[in-house]
């Protein structure tokens, strides 16, 4: 289990991961929705989570839903670098209802987020704009490349739901454990 905190003037953040879990998790953010999606994230990857976070949401949520990004991330790459014997490639595709979302990555160490998923506006009170900043912020703390694009779908919840759990069993499936595959890369390493 890895740990870390941060603490800045908008937030305090301490999260902790197992990447090798059953999918246990403790997320408390102060902010429903984004908790309900990490929940899911957690259940659909297999990785045990927990975070606390208290943010200064009586001025928005952005920072407490940016800084989780940041945090789970960095938690992510101290779990999985250096790579080895791991597939390091993932993909899935998640429906849910008329929505279906696509998620591809490669556990490279090199951040990149290709982000195409057109949600605008609030579900209850979520802002949908926070959804890339989590995805971004997430990406470049855990160095790892992610395409999420949304194949169809008319309902925001749907469609971010389908965006979290394709994410999370795409990485499930990169961090599938191969013995095999000493190092996933002709560079000999990653």
């Amino acid at each position: 289990m890895i740990t870390l905190n941060r603490v800045t003037k908008e937030t305090s953040i301490k999260v902790s991961v197992n990447i090798n879990g059953t999918g246990n998790y403790k997320i408390s953010t102060g902010v429903g929705f984004f908790d309900h999606m990490l929940e899911s994230f957690s259940k659909h990857s297999l990785i045990d989570i927990e975070i606390e976070a208290k943010g200064d949401t009586h001025i928005d949520d952005h920072h407490t839903v940016e800084d989780v990004g940041i945090v789970l991330g960095q938690a992510f790459a101290e779990a999985i670098y250096p790579v080895k014997n791991i597939e390091r490639f993932g993909s899935a595709s998640i429906v849910m209802d008329e929505a279906l979302v696509s998620a591809h990555l490669d556990i490279s160490n090199r951040p990149y987020l290709h982000f195409d998923i057109s949600i605008d506006g609030k579900v209850g009170n979520f802002d949908t704009e926070l959804v890339e900043e989590f995805f971004r912020a997430f990406v470049l703390n855990s160095r790892i490349t992610l395409h999420l694009t949304e194949d169809r779908g008319r309902n925001k919840h749907h469609i971010i739901e389908a965006g979290f759990k394709a994410v999370a069993v795409a990485l499930r499936r990169g961090l599938t454990e191969n013995s095999r595959v000493t190092m996933p890369s002709t560079k000999g390493t990653i």
